[in-house]
């Protein structure tokens, strides 16, 4: 014991000396004899435990020492009981309801566990991440192993249990039909063909359309007072939006809540009378807004509305009586009108196509001056590894391509990754890394960062736009709407461009809307249909929500977290929407509906064209145990006619873009 002795001193730092009193390594040894555990091992365990009670106020000494000691007896007997009830639950013939356990792989992935095998656990170096990410602690598992240093041998075989309990991770290489096609749109537009050489500059000139400095403010610091005012504003403007567009008089509109005889429209906002559970049409109710209702809620009888679609946090407008008092009879659901479309000078086109060659559009064909612009959203990357194969891939078909932009939708670094949550991973080579010192920052600038400066290398001309995603570990704005990355320290070409999310940009003219929140998978779990719908194709109704309200996300409250997929971390919960009402209004549409929306979602990969907007789903990029899908869009150069031109020199008349006619897109397998 000698050599423990001399190690355990060493380990933690005794003061004068350099020996710890002997009733504490008696206390030590204990423990180490009790557990099988190394020194190492045992200073890792009392790290967590300093941080769990306080670093700054823990203190070894013999208290110290014995309420350390209970603490790691009290966590290795709750993980035994909880082992010991599942196998007690696999010994009877009636199995309980699926959790989520410790050794367990995810219960979400049933459909995927049919052939269970150990992973192969792919690293790139030999640098380990030994120091604890700058990010939110992952759900626990147990409170000392959660806070253990990422280094503990255990922790690594256990993630790479968690991970393996499950269907055979397909290696990347492995996959089945890369590159097929998945859905075409317009697919009577031909494929932009690759140039011989790139372009000697960049064909994209980049604008943002949003403040993108509005979106740097202080996340969780808003108060209510600010929260209502907001939700009560949104209200007011649908209510004038409603007012011009029908031309009504104001004495037409009126509270739903009061007792009238009288037909009045009432503008508010859907809500549910259950704190629980999903909206029906037996729990509907419109919440108004203090300056029509006094911010009274009245429940909402729809018996005479033939189709109707509604989700939580719906604004509409809405024709009927409140005979009774007791709730609101609508007879009539009233438009609300759609945003202009986006649309420029003639002579601004014009400078645009003669940047992409075109000469005379009238007579020149404009199909080999077509826009190469690719589109993906993460995962970048399978559970079982951070290789980013996926991303590495689609940065080589950009580079062979001469792609002219290419948009990147996060997660990256994404905080729901197992081993990314576990922070037992291993980095690449990096002389400017210290073992012990390396961050999320250094993990990004190595596999992200370093195949877009390839890219950047191979292709001068391209234009790269990286989007944050909520679940990006890098990204300390823990709200949406959610600021930009910053780029210091991310190791990202000249030509990557960060903005924000939600973001609305133009490229060259095209007027482009993105997000990173998954608003159609919330959408379709909280929407309820009365009736038989207008349109069947579910895909197609869910953007027109989007369209029709105006906003990147306007569900209110946000979908709860425990009703999302889990992630593929022990007990885990989905990260959901963090959403901070004070600032909802930067996920406004203000001035017109977007050329092209880019909402990526786990539902179906697709691209349609909705009322004259051009929505495309690109899909992950790498599934949780295999390749998915990008979308590649060819955008032909708008054709100005000779008569536009004469009538904006005459009356200054603008266009409409109408990408919708001239962009082909193909949603690929990686």
């Amino acid at each position: 014991m000698a050599e423990y002795t001399q190690e355990l001193n060493a380990l933690f730092d005794a003061p004068g000396d350099g020996s710890l009193p002997p009733d504490i390594v008696g206390e030590l040894l204990s423990m180490m004899r009790l557990h099988s555990m190394p020194p190492q091992e045992l200073f890792y365990k009392w790290e967590s435990y300093s941080i769990k009670m306080g670093s700054d106020e823990t203190k070894l000494d013999l208290a110290t020492a014995r309420a350390f000691k209970a603490d790691i007896q009290e966590t290795l007997e709750r993980d035994s009981r909880g082992k010991a009830h599942l196998r007690s639950a696999d010994k009877r013939g009636v199995h309980a309801t699926p959790r989520m356990s410790v050794g367990n792989g995810d219960v979400f992935s049933m459909l995927d566990s049919i052939v269970p095998t150990p992973q192969t656990k792919v690293t790139t170096g030999a640098t380990k991440r030994k120091s604890a990410f700058e990010t939110p602690n992952a759900p626990k598992v147990s409170r000392s192993e959660n806070l253990s240093s990422p280094s503990d041998g255990r922790v690594t075989s256990q993630s790479s249990e968690t991970i393996s309990k499950g269907l055979r991770n397909l290696a990347f290489g492995d996959r089945q039909n890369p590159g097929q096609v998945v859905e075409t749109l317009n697919s009577h537009i031909d494929l932009c063909e690759p140039p011989i050489a790139p372009p000697p500059e960049a064909r994209i000139k980049l604008k943002a359309n949003t403040d993108l400095q509005k979106f740097y403010y202080k996340p969780m610091a808003m108060h209510l007072s600010e929260a209502s005012e907001v939700l009560d504003d949104r209200i007011d403007e649908f209510m004038n939006l409603v007012q011009v567009h029908h031309g009504l008089e104001d004495i037409a509109f009126g509270s739903a809540a009061s007792k009238s005889t009288g037909e009045v429209i009432a503008v508010g906002r859907i809500a549910s009378d259950a704190l629980e559970g999903k909206l029906n049409t037996a729990s509907l109710v419109l919440e108004m807004s203090r300056r029509m209702g006094a911010g009274l809620r009245v429940p909402l009888r729809i018996d005479s509305v033939s189709s109707w679609e509604l989700f939580p946090g719906q604004i509409v407008a809405v024709r009927g009586t409140n005979a009774s008092g007791d709730y609101f009879s609508v007879n009539e659901v009233l438009g609300i009108p759609l945003l202009s479309h986006a649309a420029s000078l003639p002579s601004t086109l014009d400078a645009v196509n003669e940047r992409l060659g075109v000469v005379d559009d009238e007579t020149n064909d404009s199909s080999t001056k077509a826009l190469n612009v690719l589109v993906a959203s993460g995962p970048y990357t399978a559970d079982d590894n951070l290789a980013f194969e996926p991303l590495q891939e689609l940065c080589d078909k950009a580079s062979k391509s001469y792609a002219d932009a290419l948009v990147l939708i996060g997660p990256f670094l994404d905080i729901e990754h197992p081993l990314v949550a576990s922070g037992d991973f291993e980095l690449p080579d990096d002389p400017s890394i210290e073992p012990d010192r390396a961050t999320l920052t250094d993990a990004f600038r190595l596999l992200i960062g370093v195949p877009l400066q390839r890219l950047a290398r191979d292709v001068p001309s391209i234009t790269i736009i990286l989007v944050p995603s909520v679940r990006d570990a890098v990204s300390k704005h823990v709200s949406w709407p959610q600021e930009p990355f910053p780029k210091k320290g991310l190791g990202l070409p000249r030509q990557a461009k960060m903005v924000s999310n939600p973001v609305t940009i133009s490229l060259n003219e095209i007027v482009v809307g993105i997000s990173a929140q998954d608003v159609l998978y919330d959408l379709r779990r909280e929407a309820v249909v009365v009736g038989e719908p207008q349109e069947s194709n579910i895909l197609a109704r869910l953007p027109r929500h989007l369209i029709q309200q105006r906003h990147f996300y306007p569900i209110f409250p946000p979908t709860n977290r425990s009703s999302l997929p889990k992630p593929g971390i022990p007990d885990g919960i989905a990260t959901g929407m963090p959403l901070d009402i004070s600032y909802l209004k930067l996920g406004e549409w203000l001035n017109a509906r977007p050329d092209m929306l880019i909402t990526p979602s786990t539902l179906s990969p697709f691209a349609k064209v909705v009322e004259t907007v051009l929505v495309v789903n690109p899909g992950p990029l790498s599934k949780r145990k295999g390749a998915g899908t990008y979308a590649q869009i060819t955008i032909r150069p708008r054709n100005i006619t000779r008569k536009e031109r004469s009538e904006e020199q005459e009356t200054g008349l603008m266009v409409d873009h109408r990408l919708f006619d001239r962009a082909r897109v193909d949603v690929v397998r990686i």
